[in-house]
């Protein structure tokens, strides 16, 4: 049984298709021991509270430094065991130094079919307006390994959302998630812990 620690900084949607994806079997092959957050108001520490998952807060402004920060995390990492790690809405990017330590190892969600609308300052609502900007038919989400490229690490899965008339950043992001994020970010994460 791999055991999964999942970053986040927001609301935890995402950590919460995870935690459901555990419930019903989904995710057989890992079982997420930890939630880090960057943000102590961060909701996805209420999640993680309720699934009786351990958490822990890294602030980056009371550590001083990127570096500083990503060492506290990788801290943690070893503390509990870590086999995978999940980024699910991290707004926070990571350093070399940091991805290097674990390849093939951190998985990103991101809201798009990559390479379309994705790396540096492409995130949340961002990602949504520039393919609505832009005009295209279909947009998804990808789930990827993490490297020193934001967004720029080999895919592991993903699915395609039809654009609809009409849509906003708001009301497409919302589809992106029901339709593709929710569904092969466990997906990922299973076939991942399954093959280590």
């Amino acid at each position: 049984m791999r055991r999964i620690a999942v970053l986040v900084s927001g609301g935890g949607t995402n950590l919460q298709a995870l935690i459901d994806a555990q419930k019903s079997g989904i995710i057989h092959s890992g079982e997420i021991v930890l939630v880090i957050a960057n943000n102590a108001d961060a909701y996805a520490l209420t999640r993680a509270a309720d699934a009786g998952i351990a958490s822990e807060v890294v602030l980056k402004k009371q550590l001083g430094s990127q570096a500083a920060f990503e060492e506290k995390i990788k801290e943690l990492l070893k503390q509990y065991a870590i086999d995978v790690i999940v980024l699910a809405g991290f707004m926070s990017i990571l350093s070399e130094s940091f991805t290097s330590c674990y390849p093939k190892r951190i998985l990103n969600v991101h809201p798009s079919l990559i390479p379309s609308f994705c790396g540096e300052g492409f995130y949340g609502l961002r990602v949504h307006q520039a393919a609505l900007d832009y005009g295209v038919k279909v947009t998804g989400a990808t789930v990827h390994f993490v490297n020193e490229i934001p967004d720029g690490g080999e895919i592991i899965l993903q699915k395609a959302v039809e654009i609809q008339p009409g849509d906003t950043p708001e009301i497409l992001q919302k589809r992106v998630m029901e339709q593709a994020e929710w569904k092969i970010l466990p997906a990922a994460v299973e076939q991942v812990c399954s093959a280590m």
